[in-house]
């Protein structure tokens, strides 16, 4: 198996280890419900170092990220990030991916662990005919994230950056406890917090000065599983789940990433017939009416009739009750519709609810920019 830099800090740390997707990540350290409970009240440190970076340099950087996705990365200045798809010529998803304009002529794709290979390929693909250099700089970086309200408060003493300063989707670069590192302020948890990136083969460095400047704030390291329920109350698409090649990215309900106006982009005819007629299914959230917990691949079923199986589900520790995503036809996906879910051989029942189930106090998903 791959392992990131902070392997052995993993380790050290008492972190109960697993396999996913070829890479040994941390599941847990103190337990999943008290992980996830210190991102939404205090604080905690994630290693996403087994995440996907690709270069896209040249004449035609601009150009190619354009080709390659339905949001319009014309809008970004130096150092913004946006948040969009690699959307197939059916308007479905290779994957979703965060944008990073470095320079006029540099762009930086950050892409889920499982998919950076394929991802790669298919951006390599693409590219030919533009005038760039697609490089697949994964190995090199690594990147850890400090979520949670009191991010600011801990990775300030350790930075020049004026992270106050520092908007939601915009990055900057500076040293981390003396280590030089490119921040922004995103995440994957609801959470007001920061992705750190850096090129040094020395995260721990980082990592290590985090912790120890978070003790004060009974921070926590936070393996995959805290990640996931953390991520699903806030209503953010896990590749493989919520969204893949098979799902358009109007069905995932993420039409807000999709600029028609800005130009031909992959998938884009597809998309506008699909807007012009109308959708036939859609993905909703759910919480459940009778007992039980929803996992991932459990049967959901309309009247009686399946229609499709649980995208993700699962018992928010936040919440305090078993949420979850389903596509079901549009005629079944207004507000307090009922269905049922295949639990243990039992249908149980659940009901549509709105999304995001998790709001952060401070700050509205629909206040989040959506460049």
């Amino acid at each position: 198996m791959k392992q990131t830099r902070l392997n052995a800090l993993h380790k050290k740390l008492g972190a109960k280890m697993i396999e996913f997707f070829g890479w040994e990540m941390p599941l847990e350290f103190k337990g999943i419900i008290d992980e996830h409970v210190a991102v939404r009240t205090r604080a905690g440190l994630f290693d996403v170092g087994h995440m996907g970076e690709i270069n896209v340099a040249g004449r035609d950087a601009l150009a190619l990220v354009q080709h390659l996705t339905p949001n319009d990365a014309g809008r970004l200045a130096p150092n913004q990030v946006q948040y969009t798809a690699l959307t197939t010529p059916r308007g479905t998803f290779v994957d979703d991916m965060l944008v990073y304009c470095l320079g006029p002529e540099h762009y930086f794709l950050v892409v889920n662990a499982s998919n950076t290979d394929k991802d790669f390929a298919w951006v390599r693909d693409q590219a030919k005919g533009f005038d760039v250099k697609v490089e697949n700089a994964s190995d090199a970086w690594s990147q850890l994230a400090l979520q949670g309200p009191r991010a600011q408060e801990i990775l300030q003493p350790l930075t020049p950056i004026k992270l106050a300063e520092l908007k939601t989707f915009w990055a900057a670069r500076g040293p981390v406890a003396g280590v030089d590192c490119l921040v922004s302020r995103t995440g994957y948890t609801g959470e007001d917090g920061f992705e750190i990136y850096t090129l040094s083969t020395r995260p721990d460095t980082i990592a290590e000065a985090i912790l120890a400047q978070g003790r004060a704030f009974d921070i926590l390291p936070i393996g995959l599983g805290a990640r996931d329920t953390l991520r699903l109350e806030a209503k953010l698409p896990l590749y493989g789940n919520d969204i893949d090649d098979t799902t358009t990215v109007l069905e995932a309900d993420l039409k807000w990433i999709v600029k028609f106006k800005k130009g031909d982009f992959l998938g884009k005819d597809v998309l506008e017939k699909q807007l012009a007629e109308g959708l036939k299914r859609k993905i909703i959230g759910f919480d459940l009416i009778d007992k039980g917990i929803a996992r991932p691949h459990y049967p959901v079923f309309v009247k009686g009739r399946q229609v499709s199986q649980v995208a993700s589900g699962t018992f928010a520790p936040f919440l305090k009750k078993a949420i979850g995503t389903a596509y079901l036809p549009i005629e079944a996906t207004e507000i307090g519709t009922e269905f049922e879910i295949g639990i243990r051989e039992k249908q149980v029942k659940a009901r549509v609810i709105p999304m995001p189930f998790y709001r952060r106090p401070d700050k509205a998903w629909a206040d989040i920019p959506r460049n």
